[in-house]
């Protein structure tokens, strides 16, 4: 029930991927079910395999996270967490309030064992590929040891769900030299360089690298991780506006277009956020994805492909042994 237009961008999203995927995952959609059927037809939804769970609340997009979670137990967010919780679903995939979303992930499945705080996710297009941004908003402000967390959880999601072997670590960054930056960035350079083996961690990378293909996973701290992840997609927009505004100019523009569409048709799919949809709350206790408010129906199939594919890889359950192995460590050389 959470997004610019929902129900029903979510729901056709959600019939998509019933589509498309058919018999790799099952769908439940957990709303207010007369809201539902008025998109989704019962006798449709019982063709397509889509089981719906009726909720009486919605949890608004300015609503406070904390005060709405303990409000409004009955919202679809709340409930969509308590389902994974019991073990009747494996993943939850929203497109509403994020701090609603964080907050429900956090007192309704808890966190990872050894977890200190969970790190939102994002994926960023480079000029090789793909590379994961992490935090990019669940915590403003962090310690040392929560960025070495989230380089070992970023860098078991690129593996296992990004099919990335043995992914780049980098830590965002003034310069690339280990005594750059503020007190936290030179301590967190120094941790991360002495995981060892189990995690690849190449340096400090600046901001003009994070597209350029030389890492896989950007550490940062949540603060900057927003701002950065913003300013990326407003270039983004920025960039696709201005080329299409001056192909429209004449007809000469229009006709070279024409020949470079295939190139375009690339860079679209390259840049967009729908071919990902989602962004993983790593650290919890359970698959949880996040969307954008504004997702398209493309944006939703692909989070729900995605959200399906880190639970069918055991992400969770990775994440949970990594970070027990590396405390295991510290506890010796300690």
């Amino acid at each position: 029930m959470g997004g610019d237009d929902a129900p029903g961008s979510i729901v056709a999203g959600a019939i998509e991927a019933a589509q498309q995927f058919r018999g790799e995952l099952k769908l439940i959609l957990v709303g207010n079910q007369e809201a539902i059927h008025r998109v989704l037809p019962e006798k449709r939804a019982a063709e397509l395999g889509i089981e719906i769970v009726h909720t009486t609340e919605v949890i608004g997009m300015g609503e406070s996270a904390a005060a709405s979670f303990r409000k409004k137990p009955d919202s679809s967010i709340s409930v969509a967490n308590r389902l994974v919780s019991k073990g009747e679903a494996d993943a939850v995939v929203s497109a509403g309030n994020t701090g609603a979303v964080v907050t429900a992930a956090l007192l309704g499945l808890g966190r990872i064992k050894s977890v200190q705080r969970p790190a939102i996710a994002s994926v960023l297009p480079t000029v090789s590929g793909r590379c994961l941004l992490l935090d990019v908003g669940a915590n403003a402000e962090n310690k040392v040891s929560h960025l070495v967390q989230f380089a070992v959880m970023g860098s078991v999601y690129a593996e296992k769900v990004l099919g990335i072997a043995r992914p780049r670590v980098g830590l965002l960054n003034i310069g690339e030299e280990s005594s750059k930056g503020t007190e936290l960035t030179q301590q967190a350079n120094k941790a991360l360089a002495g995981v060892g083996d189990a995690l690849r961690f190449v340096g400090n990378i600046e901001g003009r690298d994070v597209m350029g293909g030389g890492v896989d996973v950007v550490v940062c701290d949540g603060f900057t991780g927003n701002v950065l992840l913003k300013f990326a997609e407003s270039v983004i927009g920025v960039v696709t506006g201005t080329i299409r505004g001056e192909v429209s100019k004449s007809l000469r523009y229009r006709l070279g277009a024409l020949l470079m569409k295939p190139v375009f048709g690339t860079l679209k799919t390259k840049m967009s956020y729908e071919e990902v949809g989602g962004a993983p709350l790593l650290g919890v206790n359970g698959t949880v994805f996040i969307a954008h408010g504004s997702s398209s129906p493309k944006a939703i199939r692909n989070a729900l492909r995605f959200a399906a594919t880190s639970a069918r890889e055991g992400v969770v359950a990775k994440i949970g042994e990594e970070l027990a192995r590396e405390l295991l460590k510290e506890e010796a050389a300690g």
